[in-house]
């Protein structure tokens, strides 16, 4: 009995030392944010994850032949893999192309949350009415949501975004076709909140997660330019719902309505994001549906950023973490404007490496 008693005394007297001493210490599993006014980035090694070190120079070589410019991994918010290739560095900016569509669906979700707009909305409630070149019956059938889903019933052959482009093809919600009308939710957000568009995402998103860049002229749509890191800050505020740190940037209820199938038309789309994991999907360009999941070798509960020449954020919840590629098309040949054959062949090279 005294041996037990002495024991017990023992342990609680080591477990109150060691709470004392590391009162802050994270645990493996602990989700980390880099700080919002540093470079500093904690990181974490490939060997105390047991993934396959022999994997990892395969992986690199595809992403130098597939014309890559940088490449990371975090897990539970820390760096385990910065690649940067062809001259490219941690402080090269590059455009995100259509994977910026989700900066602005955030931006959208923030603005409703303030109380600016609500997305149920006709969008002519913040455009003005004539914003279109449709009949105005038609025009008053478009919402903000069908704006964010790809369902606006606009013509998609014409992607320049001017009115008389913005042409009648189908009532909205009746049709999903990936097109750039998404920037009238720019707009959107610029009338209802009384400032320009890229003062309201600065204040509300980007400096509040410590990103770089800025929203540059593309060829036919305003588009963000910004170096890896600030790519990688975006996926790990998406990984953690909204949320940095302590902070909810965007409400929890709004971001799963983004990662989760926003119409039936295309169940592989949310509110700009691309769902992994579901049973049918569409590409831009094509009416076509077709079954099975959109990246068969990622993980099923993948969902991403995807824009043009594959700019990519993929976001694991399973895994906790965020994948970020950036660079020129993977196929100079075959560009693209957003899915392409390229995340399959990525993804297994990255298996080898993780699983």
């Amino acid at each position: 009995m005294k041996s037990f008693v002495y024991f017990l005394i023992v342990f609680l007297l080591v477990s109150s030392c060691t709470k004392e001493d590391t009162p802050n210490a994270p645990t493996t599993d602990s989700m980390y944010f880099p700080s919002t006014t540093s470079n500093e980035w904690e990181t974490k090694s490939i060997s105390s994850l047991s993934w396959n070190i022999n994997a990892v120079q395969p992986l690199k070589d595809f992403l130098v032949q597939k014309n890559t410019k940088s490449f990371m991994i975090l897990v539970n918010g820390r760096i385990v893999m910065e690649e940067y290739f062809s001259g490219h560095t941690a402080i090269s900016e590059w455009e995100w192309n259509s994977a910026g569509k989700t900066l602005v669906a955030t931006t959208t979700g923030i603005a409703q949350q303030e109380g600016f707009l609500n997305i149920n909305n006709k969008a002519s409630d913040y455009l003005e009415t004539g914003w279109t070149d449709m009949p105005l019956i038609k025009e008053n059938l478009i919402t903000v949501r069908h704006l964010l889903t790809m369902t606006s019933g606009i013509d998609d052959t014409k992607q320049l975004v001017i009115k008389s482009n913005l042409t009648y093809i189908a009532d909205a919600g009746t049709r999903w076709a990936y097109g750039n009308v998404f920037q009238k939710l720019m707009y959107v957000v610029a009338q209802a909140s009384n400032q320009d568009f890229e003062t309201y995402f600065n204040s509300r998103l980007k400096n509040k997660i410590g990103m770089d860049g800025f929203w540059g002229n593309g060829l036919i749509f305003n588009i963000y330019h910004s170096n890896t890191r600030s790519m990688a800050r975006f996926g790990l505020l998406a990984l953690n719902n909204g949320k940095w740190n302590n902070e909810q940037i965007l409400n929890e209820s709004f971001f799963n309505e983004s990662i989760n199938s926003s119409q039936i038309i295309n169940a592989s789309y949310g509110y700009f994001w691309w769902l992994n994991g579901k049973t049918s999907f569409m590409i831009p360009g094509e009416q076509t549906v077709y079954q099975g999941s959109l990246v068969p070798n990622a993980p099923v509960d993948m969902y991403a950023a995807m824009g043009a020449n594959d700019q990519r954020i993929y976001l694991i919840p399973s895994k906790k973490m965020v994948v970020i590629r950036m660079g020129d098309a993977s196929d100079p040949a075959n560009p693209n404007f957003a899915v392409s054959g390229f995340d399959n062949e990525l993804w297994a090279k990255i298996n080898a490496v993780v699983n």
